[in-house]
């Protein structure tokens, strides 16, 4: 029996991110193409993270020129971020029956299983 080399997350993931990615492809079989959505999923979840760690410092609005009050750019990041990952989430349909016990490999995804 061989193992499947699985490819390192990228570098510029955040720690956390990087361990996500490595779970998820202990978890599931992954073809090249998934990983490339795997990719834009921890990337597009980095930065809802980013974008809420600047909205906890500055808040969500901010005054403009006229003194009228503005959403910061980071509510837009944010909300855009996390519609992307949970629809790269969905695209990459993690969402099947966990690994049963002595089961030798992970589970296929369920769009990729041949009925």
């Amino acid at each position: 029996m061989t193992t499947k080399h699985r490819p390192a997350p990228p570098e510029h993931l955040a720690e956390p991110t990087k361990a996500w990615w490595r779970a998820v492809q202990d978890a599931y079989e992954l073809e090249a193409h998934h990983l490339r959505l795997l990719q834009l999923a921890a990337e597009a979840w980095d930065q809802c993270q980013a974008a809420r760690e600047a909205l906890a410092e500055h808040g969500m609005t901010f005054e403009d020129r006229f003194g009228a009050p503005r959403a910061r750019p980071e509510v837009a990041i944010e909300r855009d971020s996390r519609l992307a990952f949970a629809r790269l989430i969905r695209e990459l349909d993690l969402d099947v029956d966990p690994p049963g016990e002595g089961r030798s490999r992970p589970p296929a995804l369920r769009s990729n299983r041949r009925l």
